[in-house]
């Protein structure tokens, strides 16, 4: 039987995956493990990554994929430039949810970023530096002159070493309102908080907190996506394309 194949890792795909299933479209869900907060999908769903392009590529072909709609974070590029590339190669119908990034507002002081590395050409020696930017990348910020480096994530079992000295990890459960937000920028001292413009809603919080107190921000820029692929912005495009291609 022909299905679409949802990649999930946004957290827009819970959405989209309860929109499919309440048309009962032909679909399921692909999760890689990075993206615990989405257990739980409408969808039948398969955990883990494919094993490369080829591990894809059959599962296409085993699975009788039909059409593939990627609605994995923005910083997946290496997973939706794989993606685009095999859907591309057996003329399947390929779509990319692309929410809008996020666009400094009165009150904001943004610096942008090209990369984490960028971060120490603009954040001074001696600075608080709260990093939201998840694990993948942390270590481009070991070139920090004798800051305090803070990540956020989620408390496990026996989280691995930080990755430089002067940095450390911060056990925490999502989700985070303003008013906490706010709190503990100012329990930590915080100076800058660093974050992916990503776009969506899950880190707006920090960003409005970030602004209330008068925080600068380093904003790393997103990479674009793949050429010539479709660009959906919302959810009800996606639902949209999927319902014509499913």
């Amino acid at each position: 039987m022909k299905r679409l194949l949802l990649l999930a890792g946004a957290g827009e795909a819970r959405a989209v995956a309860q929109g499919l299933a309440d048309v009962g479209a032909a679909a399921v869900a692909s999760l890689e493990g990075s993206a615990r907060f989405l257990s739980g999908l409408a969808l039948p769903t398969r955990h883990g990554g494919f094993g490369g392009a080829a591990g894809f590529e059959r599962y296409l072909d085993e699975q009788e994929i039909a059409a593939v709609l990627d609605v994995t974070h923005p910083f997946a590029e290496e997973i939706s430039a794989r993606t685009a590339a095999s859907c591309a190669a057996r003329g399947l119908p390929y779509a990319l949810l692309w929410r809008p990034a996020w666009q400094p507002e009165a009150g904001d002081d943004w610096v942008a970023l090209e990369n984490e590395a960028a971060a120490a050409a603009y954040i001074p020696a001696g600075s608080t530096v709260f990093v939201a930017t998840g694990r993948r990348g942390l270590a481009g910020f070991a070139n920090l002159r004798n800051c305090e480096v803070i990540a956020r994530r989620i408390a496990e079992a026996a989280p691995e070493p930080f990755p430089f000295a002067g940095g450390r990890y911060l056990a925490s459960v999502a989700p985070f309102s303003v008013a906490e937000e706010e709190a503990l920028f100012r329990q930590l001292g915080v100076d800058w908080l660093v974050v992916k413009n990503a776009g969506g809603e899950g880190a707006r919080p920090k960003l409005h907190a970030a602004r209330n107190l008068g925080l600068k921000v380093g904003m790393i820029a997103r990479p674009a996506p793949p050429e010539g692929v479709t660009l959906l912005a919302t959810v009800e495009e996606a639902l949209d394309w999927a319902r014509a291609h499913g």
